[in-house]
């Protein structure tokens, strides 16, 4: 007769025909406990990959609300400037009309202008009755109708400044609650990645000892040192694939920006957008230049942490986000293959990985996806994008 049990249990003493059934049985219930522990592996990665997404558009959006409040200032402070400057003129023009009027009065002495005079409150409302007697000659005239022009550019400077100064305090008022939900989401992402990969640890330890198991119930005489040549193994294409990057990169052909596995693409996600492709791999793995280029940046970068940026010869910018360390400046030329930077896990980002995008309309604009423009130069991430 059979007996099924776990493959974590000590089997019973079992007749020797029953004992192929047993180590059937047991082997089937390793693999099946295998592939539940995969699927969960999978499910908290998921989770990991959501959370970085949603970190990282909070990012996005308190980067916009900086830049746009940088723009508000900036049109605060020239409308400021134009409101003096109009302000000074209008002054200078006071003074003339002042100087105009009284000129007109002495100069005349008709009762016409006598009576002008009479009924008003200054030289200025004296030129304006004047001017209406048609008492100005052509130059006076046109003198007092530069005043009223001035006046009105002084009024519409004042309100310009004044729609600045509002603006730049809503800007001021959206970028500071922006950045403290980002600030927010970025906790709580935190708390959720430090409780998903405690509970992915215990999940690869459980994985671990099921694939032992299931090594040696296929035979293997010691499953542990199976399961660690398998480790090496997958260890040496790692290298492999690190030896072709170098190698492709000596014949001047592109290449990827790092080796790892893709985790998120490029799209909409979770309900916000992501402008990149992010790539899993260990911190320190190193990040490549796809092709020849000038960096434009190297160093901290709002939402990314640390990051550099580098432009290549179409006028197109690769941006290297959540990096560990740096090892180029701006202005600096790379080649294609050259180690830029390693993998990291700064700034809003809940676990170690490369995240990389492609810009085609300036620094901060038209944020493409970075697939086709891979494929473009013959560089493919592998499926899944």
């Amino acid at each position: 007769m059979s007996i099924a049990i776990s493959f974590s249990m000590t089997p019973a003493v079992a007749a020797p025909g029953d004992e192929a059934a047993v180590a059937r049985s047991d082997r089937d219930s390793a693999a099946a406990e295998v592939r539940r522990l995969e699927q969960l592996v999978a499910e908290a990665e998921d989770e990991l990959s959501r959370f970085t997404v949603e970190a990282e558009a909070a990012a996005d959006a308190s980067r916009r609300a900086q830049e746009e409040l940088a723009a508000a200032q900036a049109a605060a402070s020239a409308a400021e400037v134009d409101l003096q400057t109009a302000t000074a003129a209008v002054e200078q023009a006071r003074a003339g009309v002042a100087r105009l009027g009284r000129e007109s009065y002495m100069g005349s002495d008709s009762l016409e202008t006598a009576a002008a005079l009479l009924d008003s409150d200054g030289p200025a409302e004296f030129l304006q009755r004047a001017s209406t007697l048609e008492m100005l000659t052509d130059d006076r005239a046109a003198e007092l109708t530069e005043f009223r022009a001035l006046e009105r550019e002084k009024a519409e400077a004042g309100r310009v400044a004044q729609m600045a100064l509002s603006e730049r305090d809503q800007a001021a008022a959206g970028a500071a609650e922006l950045e403290a939900a980002a600030q927010a989401r970025l906790v709580e992402a935190k708390d959720a990645y430090d409780s998903v990969t405690s509970e992915r640890t215990a999940l690869q330890g459980r994985l671990q000892q099921a694939e032992i198991a299931l090594l040696e119930l296929e035979g293997a005489a010691d499953g542990r040192a199976a399961w660690a040549d398998r480790i090496n193994t997958e260890n040496a294409q790692r290298d492999a694939q690190a030896a072709a990057t170098a190698a492709a990169a000596a014949s001047g052909r592109a290449v990827a920006p790092t080796t790892g596995r893709v985790t998120s693409c490029y799209g909409s996600r979770w309900g916000t957008m992501h402008y990149g492709v992010d790539i899993a791999a260990r911190i320190g793995t190193p990040i490549y230049a796809p092709e020849a280029g000038r960096v434009l940046q190297a160093g901290p970068a709002s939402g990314f942490g640390l990051a550099v940026y580098v432009q290549h010869p179409d006028g197109s910018i690769t941006v290297y986000g959540h990096i560990n360390d740096y090892f180029v400046q701006a202005g600096q030329q790379v080649s294609v293959g050259q180690q830029i930077a390693e993998v990291g896990n700064t700034g809003q980002s809940t676990g170690p990985h490369l995240h990389f995008e492609v810009r085609t309309g300036g620094l901060n604009a038209d944020r493409g996806n970075p697939i086709p423009w891979l494929a473009a130069r013959g560089v493919s991430l592998g499926g899944g994008c």
